[in-house]
């Protein structure tokens, strides 16, 4: 048998090797795992290489050493427990490094005409003295610009993500951190690595942490605490609280950061003192909050109780004329409910509207733009995603915006031009979906509201509460302050619909009637294991739906489950349907970043407002271009392309499969929901209502019957530390 020094050859020394990278089989951004095929001198076939790098590129030089082994599939194998790459100098690696799409604006077209026209002068030509990439053909003034910045960039983002693995974190996220602190990104960390916490999408408290202890700030330091406090907190707000009990917030930072309870205290004092937070005690509530979200919720109420105060602005309408002129203007006959809330609407300077499907809302509501119309109104319709204010524009016939779009949030301030001081142009504001708003979104859409104007809030106070924190449609409807129509009678067409009828059934707490008739909209298909429910579910959606309906798989089929984890999860179920529905195909390009494959025809789902792609949480799209060269993909969202780079990719996600949190304010043809006893945490009454209440055409349950049962009895209100119904109330 040949020794290891034998097999590799003479030019390979067991203890490493050094050469040139022929091409990245794989790199992991997370962990830096990576596989490289390397060329190395006096040496035939490549070479394979395996171990953790920050970043590397085709065409780099690299040094490394390690020890040889013998892999049963892939044979012999150098793990190197020492990687180092260096820029190529060689014309050969330096067309491969310029080609591999780590400069955004060369792929290996335009890499081999600069390696041709430069030499190895290529990489000082485009860092000092770019002009001359223009006397390279098809290199105009935009791509020369393209690519010298790119080039700077790329520099300092390998300079972050070498910071970044040498103190023990992904690298993943170093574009996005060089965006936000530019070339003083490794300074900004490096005097508080906690910031990246605060501002960087996708980096948590326990990486920042991390970083912190690998630059030397004590585990006890008083910062640390502040910055763990702070993060507590803000963990409270994406769990829907406005705020912490003085205690509870103690305790879980003491478990979070696992450190004395005295210093937590101190540091909450000194929080305290420095106004980094707010303590109040209300309605024998003692709670801590980060001041804005506390001045949102006094805002609110202060702007609510006024208005419930003040009489109606509008020209004088006589109600019954009004009444009978638009049942003869819309050829249909309002029911006493919608009638005295027609009367309601016409008197009073804010009002509740809300009820669940099928009883009337939106005839209500068409019924009192016309008669306001009529009187010269000026109107304003919004909601909180694009989705529900495309839907209210349809159904209203006037145009309709996000909240976001209507109050002119600005990207670059991360605040609204609209507000007291320059106030919407409106005499009524119409919100729709309003179970959807936070409290913090809620303050800034009653602060633009001008002071004469009315208020209608419409929406489903039995769905789900916000994402964000509050339950402020609730809060407000409980109150008491506010004048409030709930409509209850279901209309016969809708009624007919075995959708509308069962979502009606289990939000009185009974159990759905599972559909019979063929021509059935609602069906419940009784399964007890998961692995049967995922197989029923890639059937429902692959082949029966679409042979039933006619309904396109990907775009019209939409799976909703109770969470993300688990084998019933979006996560898991998200894997399986682009398996089923949208295989690898290889001579497609694809891209693989932050731990998911994305291909040409995927469903994906915004996770973030991006308000300068104006793409907002929760849109959905479909990836239509991948340019590897460009290092970027164009995703269509309503008719829209939006162009996103693949270091953005963090942004979405697979959207085959969403949670029914993400599908609020959104309708689809068809929907498909499991059920299962793995979602024990989540089951509740108004997460089915919820999600049956998205599906226009269909709804098909499978899973569980005991735990359909278990959600349907569980009424259980979320329980979320706020004090806007105390502040509402407060005399």
């Amino acid at each position: 048998m040949r020794s290891e020094r034998e097999e590799s050859g003479n030019a390979t020394p067991k203890d490493g090797l050094s050469g040139l990278i022929d091409r990245v089989t794989y790199h992991n951004e997370e962990t830096g795992f990576a596989v490289l095929r390397v060329q190395v001198k006096g040496r035939r076939e490549l070479i394979t290489v395996i171990g953790t790098v920050p970043s590397v590129s085709a065409g780099e030089w690299i040094n490394a050493q390690g020890t040889w082994v013998q892999d049963r599939e892939h044979g012999l194998q150098l793990k190197a427990d020492f990687l180092q790459c260096s820029p190529p100098t060689s014309r050969e690696g330096i067309e491969k490094y310029l080609g591999s799409g780590l400069i955004k604006g060369i792929g290996p077209v335009y890499a081999k005409k600069l390696v041709a026209k430069f030499h190895e002068n290529v990489f000082t030509i485009i860092d000092q003295f770019s002009a001359r990439l223009e006397e390279v053909d098809g290199i105009g003034t935009g791509r020369r610009k393209k690519i010298k910045e790119a080039w700077a960039e790329q520099k300092v983002v390998r300079e972050i993500m070498v910071f970044l693995h040498d103190n023990g974190v992904s690298t993943s996220r170093a574009s996005r951190i060089y965006k936000a602190y530019g070339e003083e990104a490794i300074s900004t960390v490096r005097a508080n690595p906690y910031t990246l916490a605060k501002d960087i999408h996708g980096i948590g408290f326990k990486t920042a942490d991390t970083i912190a202890a690998k630059l030397g700030i004590p585990s006890d330091s008083i910062i640390r605490a502040r910055a763990g406090i702070v993060h507590t907190l803000a963990e409270a707000m994406q769990s829907g609280h406005c705020a912490f009990p003085r205690e509870t917030l103690i305790a879980k930072a003491v478990e979070l950061l696992a450190m004395t309870e005295s210093v937590v205290t101190e540091a909450l004092d000194r929080m305290l003192l420095d106004g980094e937070v707010v303590f109040e005690s209300i309605g024998g509530k003692e709670l801590i909050y980060l001041p804005p979200i506390r001045n949102a919720e006094v805002q609110i109420a202060a702007r609510l109780r006024h208005l419930a105060t003040q009489p109606s602005m509008y020209p004088p309408i006589d109600a019954d004329k009004a009444l009978a002129w638009v049942q003869e203007r819309t050829g249909k006959a309002l029911a006493p409910t919608q009638a005295e809330a027609l009367r309601q609407a016409l008197t009073s300077r804010v009002l509740v509207i809300t009820g669940g499907p099928g009883v009337g809302k939106t005839t209500l509501v068409h019924s009192i733009l016309l008669v306001l119309q009529a009187k010269s109104v000026a109107l304003q319709l919004c909601a909180p995603t694009g989705r529900a204010a495309k839907r209210l524009c349809e159904t209203t016939g006037l145009p309709a915006k996000t909240i976001h779009r209507l109050l002119e949030f600005q990207p670059g301030s991360g605040g609204f031009t609209r507000n007291e001081s320059r106030p919407l142009d409106c005499d009524l504001l119409i919100a729709d979906e309003t179970s959807m708003i936070d409290v913090p979104l809620f303050s800034k859409l009653l602060r633009a509201l001008p002071p004469h104007a009315h208020l209608i809030l419409v929406g489903d106070v039995d769905q789900l509460p916000s994402v964000g924190p509050g339950m402020a449609l609730a809060d407000i409807i409980r109150s008491g302050v506010v004048p409030v129509v709930r409509l209850t009678e279901i209309f016969r067409q809708a009624a007919q619909s075995a959708i509308i009828s069962n979502a009606h059934r289990i939000n009185d707490g009974h159990l759905p009637e599972a559909g019979t008739e063929k021509d059935s909209d609602f069906f419940f298909i009784e399964r007890d294991e998961p692995e049967s429910i995922q197989s029923t579910i890639l059937e429902l959606v692959k082949t029966r739906i679409p042979k039933k309906l006619h309904l396109d798989p990907i775009r019209d089929i939409q799976v909703l489950c109770p969470m993300n984890r688990g084998s019933l999860g979006a996560r898991e179920m998200n894997r399986l349907l682009q398996q089923s529905l949208n295989p690898k195909r290889h001579d497609e390009p694809a891209v693989e970043k932050f731990g998911t494959h994305f291909r040409l025809r995927d469903k994906v789902i915004q996770n973030r407002n991006n308000y300068d792609k104006e793409v907002f949480n929760g849109d959905i799209g479909q990836i239509t271009k991948i340019d590897p060269d460009e290092r970027e993909l164009v995703i269509l969202f309503d008719k829209r392309e939006v162009v996103y780079d693949f270091n953005e990719l963090d942004e979405i996600s697979l959207a085959y499969a969403i949670t029914i949190h993400k599908s609020q304010g959104s309708e689809f043809p068809a929907i498909v929901i499991p059920i299962a006893m793995q979602h024990f945490l989540l089951l509740q009454r108004n997460l089915i209502y919820t999600a049956l209440t998205r599906g226009k055409q269909f709804v098909v349950l499978t899973g569980e019957k005991k735990a359909l049962s278990l959600a349907v009895r569980n009424h259980r209100a979320n329980d979320r530390h706020s004090a806007l119904h105390e502040r509402l109330t407060a005399r």
